[in-house]
């Protein structure tokens, strides 16, 4: 999922003020030679990968900055280097090894000022693996997990906002899914396990887009079981809460049709 990538962009590279140095560049060469293992002093290494960066070579940069936590693993630039990593696989779009790079950093330095920025990169290398809800949502809920956490530890930062945003966006796909499910169940007169996908929805996701057809779904599925009275308590639960909505003329029309003697009491 690539939406408000803009975003994303600019409270990441906000975050990266502290990490990336601005004196000097390391100059170009070619990748072999970059990344062949070569020692080098700390700021050298580092600052060939920051060259290698801003010019948009991500998977050497971040190779680079890999080796220098290699060849430096305690020096300070270490630290820093692990989080570009993460940030430069990101970009990058390998989104498992930037999680793995991320994590890396959390489990060495737990308590860093940094680790809310980790946490970030994390939840959105998930997010941005989310596929259309025809596929398995497995990732999906990786996503919301992470962002949930993000929200949990860090409540008052930029990160935590954007993550609040962004599960908005995960429940309602999360209810996409459960919709997508109950109609095929739907158009496969499988009635009842239809309407347990969409009672789903109203219980799970009753704040999502996806709330006011899953009501008008179970108003259907229930006058296919032959349970008007449930029909009607899900209409009048649609036209209390969406009453201007066209999900809620349909089930009005169809409990008018199907169960007539059910309107208005």
């Amino acid at each position: 999922m690539t939406a408000a990538r803009s975003t994303k962009f600019a409270i990441l590279s906000a975050s990266l003020g502290a990490l990336m140095l601005t004196t000097g560049c390391a100059g170009g060469g070619g990748a072999k030679k970059d990344t062949a293992y070569v020692a080098r002093d700390v700021e050298t290494l580092y600052m060939a990968a920051k060259d290698r960066l801003d010019r948009g070579d991500t998977k050497v940069a971040a190779a680079l900055f890999d080796e220098v936590e290699r060849q430096h693993p305690y020096s300070p630039w270490a630290r820093r280097a692990q989080l570009m990593s993460a940030f430069s696989y990101y970009v990058a779009r390998d989104y498992n090894q930037g999680i793995q790079s991320a994590q890396r950093f959390l489990s060495i330095h737990p308590g860093n000022k940094d680790a809310p920025y980790a946490y970030y990169l994390i939840a959105l290398s998930y997010y941005e693996q989310i596929s259309d809800v025809q596929r398995d949502q497995g990732i999906t809920l990786q996503a919301l997990t992470a962002l949930n956490e993000i929200n949990r530890r860090y409540p008052t930062t930029q990160y935590a906002a954007d993550a609040r945003l962004k599960i908005d966006l995960v429940n309602d796909h999360l209810a996409g899914k459960e919709m997508e499910i109950g109609r095929y169940y739907q158009t496969s007169g499988k009635w009842l396990a239809s309407q347990i996908r969409f009672q789903n929805v109203v219980e799970q996701y009753q704040t999502t887009s996806h709330a006011p057809e899953a009501l008008f779904r179970l108003t259907e599925s229930s006058l296919a079981l032959g349970v008007p009275s449930e029909a009607k308590k899900y209409a009048a639960v649609l036209g209390a809460n969406y009453p201007g909505s066209k999900w809620y003329d349909k089930a009005y029309e169809l409990i008018g049709k199907k169960a007539p003697t059910q309107l208005g009491g």
